[in-house]
């Protein structure tokens, strides 16, 4: 029997470090997603739009956790077998990257037509454009909803536990069952922790959001 919530921490921290790995890679992948789908929600080609538009309504219109199984459990029905953390992170980078992308397009679409326009008259092509005028712009109103989207998808790790990964929370329901009498501490733990992360999270997006910002005073 443990003498009291700290012995608990080494389980729980080896489980964070899991939840921390799989945030990260998803989080990469959904923002990689995110501007590649928004972009080309853009595209003069209907068909470019059209095939991002399925797969952004596929993926924001269907639960994460149903992504989820069906990436580990049923793929391999069709002889596609994943490892855990690739599944895990595949179905939650995709799934954010889908919000993600109207994120992105909402932000180009809001940079003024005038800033178009000059960067034409000074015959810029499309690609510069895009990358020295209007990205820059754009993402100063991206980043307060991406740093949101963030702390979602770090809040949504713990969807892995159902395939039996051994994060945060797959570590804390081991101790829960093995401890039933210190149910209510090693769940406030498990509260603080990944309010911690998420708050980390938070504060970073917050002060690259005013270092942008003073850049550009």
């Amino acid at each position: 029997m443990p003498n009291s919530w700290i012995d608990f921490l080494p389980t729980l921290l080896k489980g964070a470090e899991i939840t921390i790995i799989v945030a990260f890679f998803s989080a990469i992948l959904a923002i990689v997603m995110s501007f590649a789908a928004g972009l080309c929600r853009l595209s003069k080609l209907w068909i470019v739009r059209t095939a991002t538009a399925v797969y952004v309504e596929v993926f924001r219109g269907t639960s994460l956790l149903v992504q989820l199984f069906w990436l580990y459990f049923a793929l391999p029905f069709i002889g596609v077998e994943l490892p855990k953390m690739l599944a895990a992170i595949l179905a939650i980078g995709l799934n954010f990257g889908a919000y993600g992308s109207e994120i992105v397009r909402s932000a180009v679409l809001a940079v003024p037509k005038g800033q178009w326009e000059a960067a034409v008259a000074l015959n810029m092509r499309p690609w510069q454009r895009l990358w020295n005028v209007i990205l820059p712009q754009a993402s100063l109103r991206m980043l307060p909803p991406f740093g949101n989207q963030l702390v979602e998808l770090i809040k949504s790790t713990s969807l892995v536990y159902f395939i039996t990964m051994a994060d945060l929370t797959y570590q804390a329901m081991v101790l829960r069952n093995n401890y039933i009498s210190w149910t209510t501490e090693i769940l406030v733990l498990l509260l603080l922790m990944y309010f911690v992360i998420a708050t980390l999270v938070s504060m970073a997006v917050r002060l690259l959001e005013r270092k942008l910002t003073a850049g550009r005073l």
